[in-house]
């Protein structure tokens, strides 16, 4: 799988001087120059590292893959440079995660649609939640799209595909489905569809081959993360997180978010006394053993909630915002699921 390029305006600026130059290769280890339209092949634009990972995967050799967002950026907050805007509007396809999780984008993305770019909104494939809804105390009110999304057969994803799902997405939903690597499963079979039957020049017998076989990997992920979660013991099955990031993956493995130090769905928030206060009773309550921080984020106030609740309460970084860096243990989507579930099994069994 190739590296990702990240947009930062000294790369963009190297990358159109290489292009001028004729050098297709040098500086990004991938095809093409690293301007959309620029290369032999179709460029595929896509805001998050999560989903710029997917997407590699879902197009294999096909077309060049930019992401915008750099390893490590909260995509809450980040704002496109003007040459990563121009890279924006002369892409041959946009993908997105939607649901306002970029939102300092979003003027960008609405101008890049004006324009005619063809732009898939990656919620749009699946049932959505809203902020609160996710955990097993919510059971009650899955709708019958809900529990067949979580089910995940095959038929699922004939079903749940970008020109059906758009019904799902409601007003607050909650944007970070990525986390339940079931959805993303779904989302990777759309986002194939999407590329084949949008994008000029890409093989489709190649693109549906490298498609079918990446959403068995997330399928199989999927199932290993409920095995490796199971033996934590249901009391235990509580979670207190910095934002309010995990309400899909509380939903499809049975957990439920207790609490979050920042009363919302975006790191560009903030918090009061008063709430780290009543949240701090809640912990000790219910003798909570971490609380779950961004690694995209700061985690200052997850440490405040920590030191308030004393009794070496731990506060554990997981990969909600950003995939990791190369060698890390996050530096695929597959790993960064799979390091997430690893240290919340650590920190509650």
């Amino acid at each position: 799988m190739r590296a990702f390029r990240h947009l930062s305006t000294g790369f963009v600026a190297a990358a159109l001087l290489l292009a001028a130059c004729g050098d297709d290769d040098a500086t990004t280890g991938t095809e093409g120059d690293g301007s959309a339209g620029g290369g032999e092949l179709p460029v595929v634009v896509v805001t998050t590292t999560a989903l710029g990972d997917v997407v590699e995967n879902v197009v294999g050799e096909e077309a060049d893959v930019v992401t915008l967002i750099p390893l490590g950026a909260d995509p809450h907050d980040f704002q496109a440079s003007a040459q990563q805007a121009n890279q924006i509007r002369e892409a041959d396809a946009l993908v997105v995660n939607g649901a306002g999780l970029e939102e300092g984008l979003l003027d960008v993305i609405e101008s890049a649609e004006d324009d005619g770019v063809p732009t898939f909104e990656a919620i749009s494939a699946v049932a959505t939640i809203g902020f609160g809804e996710g955990g097993h105390a919510h059971d009650d009110e899955h709708s019958e799209e809900d529990h067949a999304e979580e089910d995940h057969a095959e038929d699922d994803h004939a079903e749940d595909d970008h020109s059906a799902g758009d019904e799902h997405v409601h007003e607050g939903a909650d944007p970070h489905f990525f986390l339940d690597p079931a959805r993303m499963a779904v989302v990777a079979d759309a986002i194939g569809d999407f590329l084949t039957t949008t994008v000029d020049g890409i093989d489709a017998g190649a693109l549906d081959v490298a498609t079918s076989g990446y959403v068995n990997e997330l399928e199989h992920l999927d199932a290993e993360i409920e095995e490796s979660l199971s033996e934590i013991e249901d009391e235990r099955r509580v979670l207190v997180t910095n934002h309010d990031a995990l309400g899909y993956f509380a939903e499809r493995y049975d957990f439920e978010v207790i609490g979050t130090v920042i009363p919302s769905g975006s790191t560009a928030d903030g918090s009061s006394a008063g709430t780290l206060a009543d949240l701090a009773e809640t912990v000790r309550d219910q003798g909570v053993p971490a609380v779950f921080a961004d690694n995209s984020a700061s985690d200052d106030l997850a440490r405040t909630l920590a030191d308030e609740v004393g009794d070496d309460i731990a506060v554990v970084e997981l990969f909600t915002g950003s995939l990791g860096e190369q060698g890390s243990e996050a530096a695929t989507y597959v790993e960064m699921i799979r390091t997430n579930a690893e240290r919340i099994a650590g920190a509650l069994a």
